[in-house]
């Protein structure tokens, strides 16, 4: 009987620690998390068919100020960007890429911010593959490019894993072969590029496009950081199509009931290792590549690809 007694106890399962949850649920619970987060903005009114009617306005005065101020033949590659980080400029970039497909256009829009990518997160999207996977010849275009989820004519190239040189990606031949091949497929291709007086991405790939727009904040922007990002953009010839300002109070009577336009966030823990007013902050820029990549970022100079 003993014997009987102590197999029947070693049988037992062991008693769940009470509040604990199994693996199933904290990952559904976590992604759930994740979605909501990312979700934020768009439940706010800062994306696409979400927006406020005056941002909506203001979105569609834009699209047309484009339409007579470049020529309408052949697609027009547009960068959009900023003098220092926090501005508005990739969610200008989304709702841009937004109002002109719209009106029927194919448009494309491309998260060239490589360093600290924010499209694919506000857009519900996988951050990977994508641009970096892409010129980096680790992945296929068709696994790269999305559709946008709004309008069948709008598709997303996400930036993809954060790669060690992505100054050199995005000024590399592969990159102009890239968007040589899709003048022929898009009539306007956005590009969302980091800000100018932080980092040189943007500037390297202003010979490619058609214009630059930048991004300025009310009552944030830096005089002296703006006159030195006009300083490189003309000093490099880019053609300078215009200025976007975004935080904007509308305070005109017709729309003073709509509220505040208000399109500002953080970049979050990744600074480019500069405030806001563009001085050198004291963190090592290698450990914000290594925090911002993650552990599952593919491994760059390997020769392997997805095919293999």
């Amino acid at each position: 009987m003993a014997e009987t007694t102590k197999t029947t106890e070693a049988t037992k399962s062991p008693v769940k620690p009470t509040g604990a949850k199994s693996a199933p649920e904290a990952a559904t619970e976590k992604a759930a998390t994740k979605k909501e987060k990312s979700s934020r903005r768009k439940k706010q009114g800062l994306l696409c068919d979400e927006l406020s009617f005056a941002a909506a306005e203001s979105y569609k005065l834009l699209r047309t100020n484009l339409l007579f101020t470049l020529p309408d033949e052949g697609c027009r590659i547009i960068g959009i960007t900023s003098s220092i980080r926090g501005e508005g400029k990739s969610t200008t970039s989304i709702n841009l890429a937004y109002s002109l497909a719209q009106t029927g256009k194919r448009v494309l829009l491309i998260d060239g911010d490589m360093r600290l990518p924010t499209i694919a997160q506000k857009l519900d999207f996988s951050p990977t593959p994508g641009l970096s996977n892409l010129l980096a010849n680790l992945n296929t275009e068709r696994s790269c490019l999305r559709k946008s989820g709004y309008y069948d004519n709008w598709y997303v190239l996400p930036a993809g894993d954060i790669p060690p040189n992505p100054s050199e990606l995005l000024g590399s031949e592969r990159m102009h072969a890239l968007l040589d091949r899709y003048r022929d497929v898009f009539d306007y291709v956005i590009l969302d590029l980091p800000p100018v007086n932080i980092v040189v991405d943007a500037l390297v790939i202003t010979k490619w496009t058609d214009g630059i727009m930048v991004v300025v904040r009310e009552n944030y922007s830096n005089r002296r950081a703006l006159d030195a990002c006009m300083y490189q953009v003309e000093k490099l010839g880019a053609k300078m199509l215009g200025f976007i300002m975004t935080d904007a109070n509308v305070s005109t009577t017709s729309y003073k009931h709509y509220g505040k336009y208000d399109m500002s966030w953080s970049y979050g823990r990744y600074d480019y290792g500069y405030d806001k007013n563009g001085r050198k902050s004291t963190k090592k820029k290698d450990q914000a590549f290594l925090d911002a990549a993650g552990d599952d970022s593919l491994p760059f100079g390997d020769d392997k690809s997805e095919n293999e």
